[in-house]
């Protein structure tokens, strides 16, 4: 019998989270993170997770769920979220999958790329290579290879540059075209999709309003915390918006003030390229929000609209 998955997915800062929260309360669901930074534990201010409260109140799944110092994969996301899917299934309770990182919400609705198997020799081959021309060096040979991947893996990021290299080399494709075979077929959930919309004027005065919350929440402090940590932070965690815009104040290199503009700026070229990814979820019911929508009014409406059996499982 096929798990019904309901997908709420939207641009960050539009308000996916109060709506997940408002439906979980009227269907007595449970929620399923779908984010890439709220995984990481003590990552709290800067991920905008929900409160102690909210939590405690309804459950949610995939959040605090490794260290700052691990790199967190899209295939163990996949492997968690299946495996909370499954439990919160067993349970009788309806499944909201409630987020923004765009790849995971396509792994998890249209399953993920099995590529080949890891081949360690080719994996200490490139390795070696990086420790004569560095990661740049490599990450350079990734772009001749497969400029698309090299875009979206950072410089520093070594063990992904390997693994789109080492797939490069067994397969002789570049991974981002493997990576785009998924098929609806595969689909081992049923999935229902809603998807949030603001205009970009809302939508950018949600971010100035978001940004200067976690300044004078303690995201300073928060990133100086993590950073006295030891081994200290992975190269995912480092890159988090929020996060890497305050390092880089930290170690000098740029005004606070400056930090705040950069982590606006980039968190609405964040947002402008979740917007050209969520153009895939073509099956998708859009509701555009307007400034003074609130999660319980939207909430009600979808359900009156769609009605509760279209959020639950086949009985």
């Amino acid at each position: 019998m096929s798990i019904r998955v309901t997908f709420i997915f939207g641009c960050t800062g539009c308000g996916k989270g109060g709506l997940g929260r408002a439906l979980a309360e009227r269907l007595e669901g449970e929620i399923v993170s779908v984010d890439s930074m709220k995984v990481y534990r003590r990552m709290d201010i800067g991920t905008a997770k929900p409160s102690a409260e909210d939590r405690a109140r309804i459950p949610h799944h995939l959040i605090d769920v490794a260290e700052p110092a691990e790199e967190f994969s899209v295939g163990r996301f996949v492997e968690l979220a299946d495996a909370a899917i499954r439990d919160i299934h067993a349970r009788g309770r309806p499944v909201l999958a409630v987020g923004g990182t765009a790849l995971y919400l396509k792994a998890l609705s249209e399953g993920l790329f099995d590529g080949p198997s890891a081949d360690e020799e080719i994996r200490a081959r490139l390795k070696a290579q990086a420790d004569v021309v560095g990661n740049a060096g490599l990450h350079a040979e990734l772009r001749a290879v497969d400029p698309v991947a090299a875009e979206r893996i950072h410089p520093n990021d070594l063990r992904r540059i390997v693994r789109a290299l080492e797939v490069y080399e067994l397969v002789g494709q570049p991974i981002s075209a493997l990576q785009t075979q998924w098929d609806a077929q595969r689909r081992q959930y049923d999935c229902g999709f809603v998807g949030l919309r603001r205009d970009l004027e809302d939508q950018n005065h949600r971010t100035n309003q978001r940004v200067r919350t976690m300044l004078s929440s303690g995201l300073v402090d928060e990133v100086r915390s993590l950073l006295a940590e030891s081994p200290g932070l992975s190269s995912t965690a480092c890159r988090a918006v929020g996060y890497s815009e305050i390092i880089t104040h930290l170690s000098g290199g740029m005004a606070l003030a400056e930090a705040v503009e950069k982590i606006k700026i980039n968190t609405r070229q964040l947002a402008k390229s979740q917007r050209t990814w969520f153009k895939r979820f073509r099956q998708a019911h859009w509701i555009d929000l307007e400034p003074d929508s609130t999660a319980s009014a939207v909430a009600d409406a979808l359900i009156a609209e769609r009605g509760m059996q279209w959020f639950k499982s086949p009985s």
